[in-house]
């Protein structure tokens, strides 16, 4: 049953289905239950129920197919920026993603170490992560976000995941932290490996790798988080009017 009050019958269908996606009741790459188990779960019309589905797939969170139904597709949808959550892609592929905390250092702006992050970010402390990301036990990008020091007051290790939907840095940041941004630029260029991705990678030093920047922005123009992906391999993109969504390989 859906609870009583003045919003249209839809809206809270969809905000329920909604719900049950975000906590992962339906998990990244399963089916949703059928139009007519969920009219009857909450004892709607099936005309409901397909409005409230259709705005989740307007919205990104599931996709249609004629005769396959529903299918989660995330938890982050990529709206209309660069932004997407490796996490789900991975889980929708039949993979295994999970995660390492390599570490959390707080970074004088003028530091070395800062020197890759944008100027605009460089007028306060600086905290970074550095995590490992893995697919099915194969180490498959190094990981370095960056944000404003204040906005990541009390980070520490429980906040990140190695395992499940949570560990997503998308997730973390946007409900742990309650950073939001809706803006995005991105920069990729080939770099070569040092001694220390080097043994990450199990790769020859100076071996070519894959960087992709990524800076993030709100409404007002500011910079939210940076981040800094290294990676084996390649990836791809899928060209729409409405975003870009990648494909890795």
């Amino acid at each position: 049953m859906l609870p009583n009050d003045d919003m249209p019958k839809y809206e809270r269908a969809h905000r329920a289905i909604l719900d049950r996606v975000k906590s992962g009741r339906y998990p990244v790459g399963s089916r949703i239950p059928t139009e007519v188990e969920l009219s009857s779960q909450f004892n709607v019309s099936r005309v409901t129920i397909r409005r409230a589905l259709n705005i989740l797939v307007r919205e990104g969170y599931v996709e249609s197919k004629q005769g396959s139904g529903y299918t989660v597709l995330t938890q982050s949808p990529s709206s209309d920026t660069c932004l997407t959550s490796f996490t789900d892609a991975m889980l929708r592929a039949g993979r295994e993603p999970t995660s390492r905390l390599l570490s959390i250092e707080h970074l004088d702006p003028a530091a070395a170490d800062a020197a890759d992050v944008p100027e605009d970010m460089r007028q306060d402390p600086i905290t970074r992560v550095s995590r490992l990301r893995l697919v099915d036990g194969i180490p498959h990008m190094l990981v370095m976000t960056y944000a404003p020091a204040p906005l990541m007051r009390g980070a520490g290790p429980e906040d990140f995941p190695e395992s499940g939907p949570g560990q997503s840095i998308l997730r973390i940041l946007s409900e742990r932290f309650n950073l939001n941004w809706s803006a995005a630029c991105e920069d990729i260029s080939p770099v070569a490996a040092n001694a220390e991705m080097a043994e990450t990678f199990h790769v020859q030093p100076g071996c070519p790798l894959l960087k992709q920047s990524c800076s993030a922005f709100d409404d007002q123009g500011d910079i939210v988080f940076h981040e800094d992906v290294f990676r084996t391999g390649s990836i791809s993109f899928n060209l729409t009017q409405q975003s870009r969504t990648p494909r890795y390989n």
